[in-house]
């Protein structure tokens, strides 16, 4: 049961990403010249671009408080479910758009309307995943497990990578920009469906079923949301301040550094095929990563991720200004692993921080809110600060601010490794009632 629902939570989060790197990555290769007004200034569309980007990220607060609210009432399962369909059908449904010059400003109203879709269900797919895994696995290797979730994000991006990088290195690039990029998006179909099926296969765990009895005996009057709110805001703003930075220099190695070495002029098969490799590698540090929290905790492992990205922040750029394609992938390479030390024990950690009634909610709050303010701005303002300035320096200070806000917030978040689920969910029955 364990195998199956670590492949089911994955399978999930696998999509998602892989959804959302093909729109990333499809913003400045196609989206900024399809779907947007052309200035003379190929920025500009991709700025465009961006913004209909971040609209996916506004809508996933939006859907980790309502996938939050139900999955603590009625289970993680049968939401996961719900959100996996969301997801593949608002991608698929992406293949079939119009362009600007077939519709005019239609053809940006329905892409963004379809990126709030599927913002709104990757919003409770997240929380969701975690927990399947989260709540089924021993105190003293949550970490190492509920990091194969964490795993799941490379998986989805090298699969997107690869998809693409076929696509358009099997077509002329005029092919691929008209009509091969559809392909990608068509393919989300496939993916969904297999997800869909492996997550009909599990069962909740059996911590949130004697929570959700527990509930309903006590009929439980305020909406898990709100409870959470009331109880655990200091917790929540603490989460969403620690994960600021990790979104942030997530969105801009993977999805800005697109947009930068396009700018430099590399080739966008080259390009693609650097993503892919660094991808791949990510995969398997997520994992060594989150065996190393249940060894030494949580806190100091995030702390290192911290302090090397807005370090890095000062090293990247330059290494991909020399146009060589061994230092780029070396600057991604490391860009991603820095980015999966923070990121990889996040998934216990933000687990291990709320008792059961609530931690759908909690988790998925304190993960997806931190997306408005970090990653939905985050290619925005790399695109805007490089069009301004034309250089990278100022990107790379807006990253190391960001890593003092989460070095500070990190500083007041108490280390949880090992904890007990069950005398956590006693503590707040004992506190609140």
């Amino acid at each position: 049961m364990l195998r199956r629902i670590v492949a089911a939570s994955m399978s999930g989060t696998a999509i998602e990403w892989y959804d959302f790197a093909i729109y990333s990555t499809s913003v400045t290769l196609v989206f900024g010249a399809l779907f947007f007004p052309q200035t003379g200034n190929p920025l500009d569309g991709i700025l465009a671009a961006f913004f209909t980007y971040a609209v996916g990220f506004l809508a996933r607060p939006v859907g980790g408080m309502v996938f939050g609210h139900y999955g603590d009432r009625f289970g993680r399962k049968a939401l996961l479910q719900v959100s996996i369909l969301l997801i593949g059908g608002a991608t698929f449904l992406m293949a079939f758009l119009p362009t600007y010059p077939q519709v005019g400003y239609w053809a940006p109203i329905c892409l963004a309307l379809l990126r709030f879709v599927q913002g709104f269900a990757v919003g409770g797919e997240w929380g969701g995943a975690v927990l399947l895994i989260a709540e089924h696995a021993r105190d003293d290797q949550r970490g190492f497990l509920a990091s194969f979730v964490q795993a799941a994000a490379p998986v989805g991006n090298v699969i997107a990578s690869l998809v693409l990088l076929i696509l358009s290195a099997s077509m002329p690039n005029a092919a691929f920009v008209s009509w091969g990029w559809r392909i990608a998006f068509l393919a989300s179909a496939v993916i969904a469906f297999v997800g869909w099926y492996v997550r009909t296969r599990i069962e909740d765990a059996p911590i949130f079923k004697e929570a959700a009895e527990r509930a309903e005996q006590e009929k439980a009057s305020q909406p898990p949301i709100l409870e959470v709110l009331k109880n655990y805001p200091k917790k929540i703003v603490l989460a969403i301040g620690t994960k600021f930075v990790e979104n942030i220099w997530y969105w801009i190695v993977a999805t800005f550094s697109v947009t930068y070495l396009n700018y430099l002029g590399v080739k966008a098969s080259n390009i693609l095929i650097l993503l892919l490799a660094a991808q791949f590698l990510n995969i398997f540090v997520m994992l060594l990563v989150g065996r190393i929290a249940d060894r030494v905790g949580r806190r100091p492992v995030v702390f290192v991720g911290i302090v090397v990205s807005a370090i890095w922040a000062f090293v990247m750029f330059p290494l991909y200004e020399t146009k060589s394609l061994g230092l780029a992938l070396f600057g991604i390479c490391v860009g991603l692993v820095t980015w999966s030390i923070m990121y990889a024990p996040q998934s216990a950690m933000f687990t291990e921080m709320f008792p059961t009634r609530v931690r759908y909610s909690g988790a998925s709050i304190s993960y997806q809110v931190s997306a408005i303010f970090a990653g939905s701005l985050a290619p925005i303002i790399g695109t805007a600060l490089l069009r301004s300035t034309h250089s990278s320096i100022p990107i790379s200070i807006y990253v190391a601010i960001a890593a003092v806000i989460s070095f500070v917030s990190l500083l007041f978040v108490k280390e949880t490794r090992g904890i007990s689920l069950r005398e956590l969910d006693e503590k707040d029955r004992v506190t609140n009632g």
